[in-house]
């Protein structure tokens, strides 16, 4: 599955950020494919690292074969947008990204399976991925962390625990449906704008209480809030 809402376009003004995105194996390419497709189509830069088994996860929900612009933003098309996509090997610990040298204004990864919160939450940097995360947090940048794995055990709560103790934001995958999604598209838009609020990325999702509902054709109603009454 691919992400169809609306295809994004930059905020006049708004300032352009540089975000590590890293992919895991949990279930979720949807979520991730389209944080990829926002913040690209946005304006801003992306550092990408995918997991092994994050690879093998966005070939088995979204046929993605290759790691590339094309594959991973079929519709942004513009070749100067391609140049703000880089792509680190999972095993290139010198990458710039496990640097804390390097400067940039937050990572996310989403989806995180349980395999990669714990390797975070323990300091296991034996991947880019962990590595770029540990950095993160050692530079007290903001780093997100799209839990989507359910139930939880014990062990993913204490690591959760380490993790928020150490300044990390647990997100997990939990779209809400006060805003009348009509679409899975409309769920993956409700946390995906809930992502770029937290990285203090400006949008135009509208999916915040009393600013938006969505409509059939993924577009949103600026100002339309949702009723309730109490019998």
């Amino acid at each position: 599955m691919s992400s169809a809402g609306a295809l994004p376009r930059p905020i006049p003004g708004a300032p352009a950020r540089t975000i590590v995105v890293g992919i895991s194996g949990a279930s979720g390419a949807a979520y991730a494919l389209r944080t990829l497709e926002m913040l690209l189509g946005l304006g801003h830069t992306v550092h990408l690292v995918v997991s092994d088994y994050g690879r093998r996860l966005l070939f088995d929900e979204a046929g993605v074969t290759h790691l590339d612009f094309p594959s991973l933003v079929p519709r942004l098309g513009d070749a100067t947008i391609a140049d703000r996509l880089f792509i680190h090997p999972n095993k290139d610990v010198g990458a710039v990204i496990a640097s804390g040298s390097h400067r940039h204004d937050g990572m996310v990864v989403v989806p995180c399976s349980s395999t990669s919160l714990g390797a975070i939450a323990t300091g296991s940097g034996s991947n880019l991925l962990t590595r770029a995360a540990m950095v993160s947090l050692k530079e007290r940048r903001p780093l997100l962390l799209l839990h989507r794995e359910t139930p939880l055990s014990l062990v993913d709560i204490e690591n959760m625990r380490t993790l928020t103790l150490a300044g990390a934001i647990i997100c997990p995958t939990n779209p809400g449906f006060y805003l009348r999604p009509t679409s899975v598209d409309d769920l993956v838009d409700f946390m995906v704008a809930r992502v770029l609020d937290l990285l203090k990325v400006e949008h135009r999702m509208g999916a915040r209480w009393g600013e938006g509902a969505a409509g059939g054709d993924g577009t949103r109603e600026p100002g339309r809030r949702i009723s309730s009454s109490v019998p």
